[in-house]
This record gives C-alpha cells, structure tokens and sequence, in this order.
C-alpha cells in the first residue's frame, strides 16, 4: 500500500483529494491535516468516506517529515507549502511531494505536472507542482496549435465561486454574485503568467467569477498562421488527444455542466471566420476542483509511482 497525507484537507480540493485517495485500492491514508476541523472524524465531513476511524489532525511540518509517507500531497493556500518541504527534504529522499498550490509552478528545479504534456517527466519525479485550475483548461486548449499561432490568443474565462476558496470574499460571497459576474485581476494573472511559461507562448487571459459552485469554462479566441477549416482544426485535437483518456473533443461547444463532477477535460465548438482568414475560437470546460486539481494531483502521483489505475467518471462530493 501507498502511504499518503494531505496536508491542507479542510478546503473543496483537500476533501475532493481525500474522497479520490480514498477510493484508490493501493492507497492508505495515514493523516488529513486541518487545524479548522482538528479533532473531527474525516467521514463525517466527507459524504461517503468509508475510513470512520481516520480523524483530521494538525501538523506541523515535522510531524509530517515524521510519517515517512510514500506521497504527501500538499493542498495549502499559496505560500505555506515552503516549510513542509524542508522538513521532508531534510527527513527523507523517498517521499514524493505533490504541490497543488502555486508555490512551485515556475521552479526549473520541479516537475510541472500536467499528464497530458508532461507524461515523461513526471514518471518517476519526486517534486511535482501540480498545475493551476484555469491553466489547465488553457494550455490543453492550446496545446495542439500553439506552433500554429500566429500572435497571442485571448482567453476569456468564467469559474464557479468555488474557485475562490472557503475564505470568505467578494468572489464567493452568494449575495454578490446572485445574478451576477464578476471580472477580477484582469492582466497579470498568475494563470496567464503560468500558461505562457509551460506553453513559451504569450496568451491574454480575463478571469470571471460567476454563481455556480463548480466548473470552468474558457472561451480561446486566436489567429492562425495558415487558415484552418474547423473539421481540420477539430481533426487536429482528436489526433492530438489519441492517447489522453481524460480529455474529449467534441464538435459541439461544451458547457459547463458537460464537465461539472467529472474528471475529463472537454474542448469542442470549433469555429473559424470566414471574413478573417486564420481567425478562430474554441470552447474548454473542466471541473476546476476536479481536473482542475485533485484529479490531476491522483495523476500525477498515479504516474509518478507507476501505479496501474484508471479514473472513473462519477459525480463529485455535494457541498450543498
């Protein structure tokens, strides 16, 4: 058995994450470290938990260097992930870190974790950042064409409040958002940096929050060097993404609740112009706590372990 810890459990990822290990038959969860639920048993805050004797705890760095765990996946807000990696630099070479924040996304000296590019370099990694929600969608959107482009694309997108986290905010506060959108960090974002980086390739990216609690969609608006039909630009994803179970091509653009509770990448509607040569959009969704994080957290530690197990599709855990 692989001997795990999540280490920032009490947030929508953390629980998604805990739910996913749990399901995992080569699996053992050794701690759920939350100071907020501290004390409390993980499966009567989880829906369907089947472990009723593991409890959350809170840990301090050391104690989890202390675990000698095989994984520890790493679900803090940014900046806190710094201290649990020395301490289980300095415990042990063995113990593979997932990183899910982005406190390690533009290190050279770790793997970017994204399975579907970076199938090769996480194999057998020991320090993975996993990558950001919203980047996720636009790199893979991206991906097949970006030697294609001929200047940077535009990526307009909309994310569920639970984007935003459990502290409280603006952006996930219901009665802001109640018939509403909201535009944030509108230039400079660290998902347009994070996406330009993995992709060497400059994008323009405009976040919105919108009232769902799940699931983003990004609208990828761009030009071509050389004109596309859309059944050929359609073709070159489907042959792209051959091997990639966890993403599907559609010719339909895909909506929010395509993706929602799942864990598959979804990119579809595709349109060129016929007054602009070489002009075209796509259309991608993805659950941002599932693919968007935990899903490719299991991925990527899946990979990294050379472990033989598939994802199947199911409905993720009701916060309602």
């Amino acid at each position: 058995m692989i001997r795990v810890a999540v280490i920032g459990a009490r947030g929508y990822v953390g629980a998604e994450l805990l739910g996913l290990l749990d399901s995992h038959p080569q699996v053992e969860i050794l701690a759920a470290s939350s100071r907020a639920h501290a004390g409390k048993s993980v499966a009567t805050v989880i829906d369907g938990f089947s472990n009723t004797t593991l409890n959350f705890t809170a840990l301090e760095p050391k104690a989890v260097a202390d675990l000698k765990l095989d994984v520890c996946f790493l679900a803090l807000p940014n900046g806190l992930a710094t201290n649990f990696v020395a301490a289980i630099d300095a415990a042990s070479a063995t113990t593979t870190i997932i990183d899910l924040s982005a406190d390690y996304r533009f290190d050279d000296s770790w793997v970017y974790g994204q399975p579907e590019r970076q199938r090769g370099l996480v194999t057998g990694a020991k320090r993975i950042a996993n990558p950001g929600c919203y980047a996720t969608g636009a790199q893979l959107g991206l991906a097949p064409i970006v030697a294609q482009l001929a200047e940077p694309p535009a990526i307009f997108g909309i994310s569920g409040y639970s984007g935003a986290g459990t502290t409280p905010s603006r952006n996930n506060d219901s009665k802001i958002l109640k018939n509403n959108i909201i535009p944030y960090k509108l230039t400079d974002h660290i998902h347009e940096r994070e996406v330009s980086r993995t992709l060497a390739q400059q994008v323009r990216f405009s976040p919105h929050v919108a009232s769902f609690f799940r699931g983003i969609q990004l609208t990828i608006s761009g030009k071509l060097k050389q004109p596309m039909t859309a059944t050929e630009l359609e073709n070159q994803f489907q042959n792209y993404y051959q091997n990639s179970p966890l993403v599907n091509i559609s010719t339909a653009a895909p909506e929010v609740r395509d993706a929602a509770g799942k864990h598959s990448l979804q990119i579809g509607g595709f349109t060129v112009s016929e007054q602009e040569p070489g002009h075209f959009v796509l259309v991608v969704t993805l659950d941002n706590l599932l693919k968007g994080a935990a899903t490719q957290a299991l991925q990527n530690m899946n990979l990294a372990l050379s472990l033989e197990y598939k994802l199947n599709e199911f409905d993720g855990i009701n916060y309602d």
